[in-house]
C-alpha cells in the first residue's frame, strides 16, 4: 500500500513537472514572413554579380587614372573600415548599409533623392549624398556601382528608362563632388527586382523605389 501510494505520488509530481514546463517554456514559434515580401536585403543575385561593365573593363580605367589597387590580404581590413565610416557617417539618416563581406552596398529610400517620375536630384537631399561622397572619395580602392529601381507603377519600359536616369543623375552627383568618375558606372534594373512583390501599399512602393550605391574592392 505504501509502495502504491509513493508511486502515484511520483507520478503525480512527474505530471505537474512536465505541465509546470510547458507553461514556463513553450516551444518557440516558427519565423513566417508575409507571402508578399522577396527578402532580397543581402541575398539578392544582382548584388553579388560582376561589376558594372565588368571587373577588366572597369579596372583599366582605374589604372589609367593612376589610383592604386588594394592587395587581396589588404582588402578585408580595407572594406571593414570603410563600413565602419558609412555607418557613422550615415547614422540617423535613415539610410541602410548592408555588408556583403565581397562589398558594401548603401540602399537610399529614392524619396530621399526624387520626386515622383523625376530623375532630378532634390536640392534638400544635397546633404544625404554629399556624406556618402565624403567617404567615398577618401576610400578611392574601389569600384563605385551606382543601381536604380522603381515600384510597379506605370509601364517596364518607362521604369526601365527612369531608372537609367536616376542612376546616372547619381553617378553625376557623385563626381561632381570629388568621386573619380573613372571609379563609377551606373545601370537602372526598372521594376525587375523589388523588395516587396507585389507592392500593394504606399510604404511597400516607396520600400522598392530606392537607390543602391555598391562598393566593391578594386584589387587590380
Amino acid at each position: 500500500m505504501h509502495i502504491r501510494r509513493a508511486l502515484h505520488g511520483a507520478v503525480f509530481a512527474s505530471s505537474l513537472l512536465v505541465l509546470t514546463s510547458c507553461q514556463t517554456a513553450p516551444p518557440p514559434a516558427p519565423v513566417v514572413r508575409p507571402a508578399a515580401f522577396v527578402p532580397l536585403g543581402v541575398s539578392a543575385p544582382y548584388l553579388s554579380a560582376d561589376v558594372i561593365g565588368g571587373r577588366k573593363a572597369r579596372s583599366a580605367k582605374m589604372r589609367a587614372a593612376k589610383i592604386r589597387p588594394l592587395s587581396p590580404a589588404a582588402a578585408g581590413t580595407y572594406m571593414g573600415e570603410l563600413d565602419q565610416e558609412l555607418r557613422q557617417q550615415t547614422a540617423g539618416i535613415g539610410l541602410d548599409v548592408l555588408n556583403l563581406g565581397s562589398s558594401i552596398v548603401v540602399r537610399i529610400p529614392a524619396t530621399f533623392t526624387f520626386d515622383a517620375g523625376s530623375a532630378a536630384v532634390k536640392p534638400q537631399t544635397d546633404a544625404t549624398l554629399l556624406e556618402i561622397a565624403r567617404t567615398v572619395k577618401t576610400r578611392n580602392q574601389t569600384f563605385v556601382d551606382v543601381l536604380a529601381h522603381t515600384d510597379t507603377s506605370g509601364t517596364p519600359q518607362g521604369n526601365l528608362a527612369l531608372s537609367e536616369k536616376r542612376a546616372a543623375a547619381v553617378a553625376a552627383f557623385l563626381s561632381n563632388h570629388g568621386v573619380s568618375k573613372a571609379r563609377i558606372a551606373s545601370h537602372g534594373l526598372g521594376e525587375a527586382v523589388p523588395l516587396y512583390n507585389p507592392d500593394l501599399t504606399d510604404s511597400q512602393k516607396a520600400a522598392n523605389r530606392r537607390i543602391e550605391i555598391r562598393l566593391v574592392p578594386y584589387t587590380g
